[in-house]
């Protein structure tokens, strides 16, 4: 057994106290304390409600100023027990370990479709005669490991269009637009509000080639059909979201994104949601064509009629 490297101190407290806790430990955690807390969700909609208890997390490195860190934080958390009620935290050793190499082994290719296959970055093509998108699973929502993103780059094999433009809504990692992009696409715009989404679909285009037709843009439905992109329509829209925010999307003009007679691809979506996204959809007048399903997640392909 290998000699222990850190030295793992957690607490817990309730969410007034943790606050506090965190404060003593991160004196001398360098690497940072982390707070840990339980979450309800009242519906599928819900973004949640903190609830129960906090459990505070710190590490110290073993080295030779370890037992005096320990007892400096002991004697922190003594003094803010005499405050507040403060239990004993609980001390263990651990083992260091290449963690990078230690997820990585939680993925595995992915086939999607007819024609695609997902690839975790650093393994070899197990399908060569598929088209591989590489992606790093450490990034950015949308692995490919979610049945929303698998849903969604089906139908995308399925509705892209050779040599003409995509907008890919709420981009994530940029699965969708790189996936359309490997499959034909002329030019991809990757749509989000989330500063680690642009690094992360930049970072996968480019290891998938396609950066030179990626055009990412971090602002608003009404900015892109205003001009601020290179372009304002495309025949085929992706919007891997959740419902909630699809709707929101609908409301701020997303249909306006597609061409007459175009397509918009639907994901995110729980099954209890599908009265309301429908809803959602048919209220600007678009035309249903498929809807796919795996578990209890469904995505949606609608087409908007020609004028």
């Amino acid at each position: 057994m290998a000699d222990p490297a850190w030295l793992e101190i957690s607490v817990v407290v309730d969410s007034e106290t943790a606050e506090a806790v965190a404060e003593v430990l991160s004196r001398y955690a360098e690497n940072g304390v982390v707070v840990e807390q339980g979450v309800d969700y009242n519906d599928a909609e819900d973004v949640g409600t903190p609830f129960g208890p906090c459990r505070v997390t710190g590490y110290l490195p073993v080295d030779e100023t370890t037992e005096e860190k320990r007892q400096r934080i002991l004697e922190g958390l003594w003094y803010l027990g005499r405050i507040t009620a403060v239990p004993e935290p609980e001390f263990k050793f651990i083992e260091d370990e290449d963690w990078m190499a230690a997820w990585k082994k939680f993925y595995h290719p992915i086939l999607i479709g007819e024609k695609l296959l997902i690839l975790p970055a650093w393994m070899p093509s197990i399908e060569p005669e598929r088209i591989a998108i590489k992606i790093d699973p450490s990034m950015a929502f949308g692995t490919g490991t979610h049945p929303t993103t698998q849903l969604c780059l089906a139908m995308v094999e399925k509705y892209i269009v050779s040599n003409e433009d995509i907008i890919d809504m709420g981009c994530g990692s940029g699965i969708l637009s790189i996936g359309a992009l490997l499959l034909g696409a002329r030019h991809a715009l990757g749509v989000d509000i989330d500063n680690e989404s642009m690094q992360s679909s930049r970072e996968n285009a480019e290891n998938n080639g396609v950066a030179d037709r990626l055009e990412l843009f971090k602002g608003t439905v009404q900015e892109i059909l205003n001009g601020a992109c290179s372009i304002r329509q495309a025949p085929l829209v992706t919007a891997n979201i959740l419902t909630p925010i699809l709707i929101q999307l609908f409301d701020q003009g997303m249909a306006d994104l597609i061409t007459p007679g175009g397509v918009i691809l639907l994901s995110g979506i729980l099954e209890e949601q599908d009265e309301k996204i429908r809803n959602a959809a048919e209220a600007q007048g678009l035309e249903f064509l498929e809807k796919r399903q795996i578990a209890d997640w469904v995505a949606y392909a609608y087409r908007k009629p020609q004028k």
